[in-house]
């Protein structure tokens, strides 16, 4: 199903999301064939989020409904509750410092501008996606981990590979996670040998008073690529689109107004991590039996399928003790990425119109794999 609006395209979305829900919570079948609860109001959404009885740990465990073919890892820090997830948070949160995303935006400018120039001395019309939404946070969260430049090609090569294929290909997803993991594992090795001014090293240092071992380096970083990297693409990407097929939004100044309002149309995660219920819990009207596992519709609890609203407020960055720690490296990335880019290409228009736009086919997660630009 894809809706096009004056404002926004929502995209191809899997059959359990592609609904006009009748009640805020209702039971869905996903397409492994489990039942969930899907949520679709903005207040429960927030609530489910919020809610410790809705247990992210118990939603990893094998007997779990599952959304798709790829178990999540019960030693990620996206599967713990409590004060598990605290210690790792709080280490991980080293990252996204206000100070530490600040630092990041010199950076980030250089990097936006070197591409847009290449950009512009290339054939026309230009892949966006290829040549500018996807290197710049690459760039940035290779940066921020402290990846060598000798190494960028390979590890580009890594998370593109992991990170820009079909969710639901698990095959292919392990096989190339394994690659990932290996080389987060050799470059935790070497931080520790030669330590530099970047997170993984900090982590190293700091190592939560000498309990923190090597797997959960692995699983911490691999955690903050997905915070910093797959969250930005995704939401630059459609953010570029909102603004290319609508006239009204691109005329807004790129405030902080405008661009809270590309975060709520360009959310790239469409649904959240399952959650299940350790207790009987009721949720508007209907009671959620202990054992049942709920996912919250962000497109839906964002207004994304009501264009007669203009809700100020999102769950594009989750809600929470598990809100995404990369929003404010995403919002940075965002804001300078749009403003350099409609600055080099001010006359930027859709080379093909928004029909032949490329999706990503995910169960959880949407964005562009290209976007045809001329200008």
């Amino acid at each position: 199903m894809s809706i096009t609006g004056s404002r926004y395209r929502i995209g191809p979305l899997p059959e359990f999301l592609a609904i006009r829900p009748d009640s805020p919570a209702m039971p869905v079948r996903v397409p492994t064939g489990d039942r969930v609860w899907l949520v679709t109001d903005y207040a429960l959404g927030r609530a489910v989020l919020a809610d410790a009885r809705f247990s992210r740990a118990a939603a990893a465990r094998p007997e779990a409904p599952k959304l798709g073919t790829v178990d999540p890892s019960p030693d990620s820090i996206m599967s713990m509750d409590g004060a598990a997830h605290a210690r790792l948070r709080r280490l991980a949160g080293a990252a996204f410092t206000t100070h530490r995303v600040a630092e990041q935006a010199p950076f980030i400018e250089r990097i936006a501008d070197q591409l847009l120039a290449a950009l512009a001395d290339g054939p026309r019309p230009a892949d966006l996606v290829a040549g500018f939404i996807s290197p710049l946070p690459m760039a940035a969260m290779g940066a921020l981990l402290g990846v060598p430049p000798a190494d960028r090609p390979k590890f580009d090569a890594s998370v593109t590979a992991l990170f820009e294929m079909s969710t639901d290909d698990g095959t292919k997803r392990a096989r190339h996670e394994l690659i990932l993991v290996d080389y987060v594992s050799s470059l935790i090795s070497s931080k520790r040998r030669d330590p530099r001014d970047d997170v993984l090293s900090a982590l190293i240092r700091a190592n939560d008073g000498g309990t923190l071992s090597h797997a959960e380096l692995i699983n911490l970083g691999l955690a903050l690529l997905m915070a910093g990297y797959e969250t930005t693409v995704g939401l630059l990407g459609i953010s570029v689109l909102a603004l290319l097929c609508d006239a009204e939004l691109r005329a807004r100044p790129l405030d902080e107004a405008t661009i809270e309002e590309l975060v709520r149309i360009g959310a790239s995660t469409s649904v959240s991590a399952p959650r299940v219920a350790t207790e009987d819990v009721e949720l508007g009207g209907t009671t959620i039996a202990a054992g049942a596992a709920v996912v919250v519709s962000l497109l839906h609890c964002n207004g994304l399928f009501d264009e007669t609203t203009n809700p100020t407020t999102h769950l594009t960055f989750g809600h929470g003790l598990h809100r995404c720690l990369g929003a404010p490296l995403a919002r940075l990335q965002l804001r300078i990425a749009l403003t350099r880019l409609l600055q080099r290409f001010p006359g930027l228009r859709l080379a093909d119109g928004p029909d032949a736009v490329r999706w990503k086919a995910g169960l959880a997660t949407r964005g562009l794999t290209a976007l045809s630009v001329e200008w």
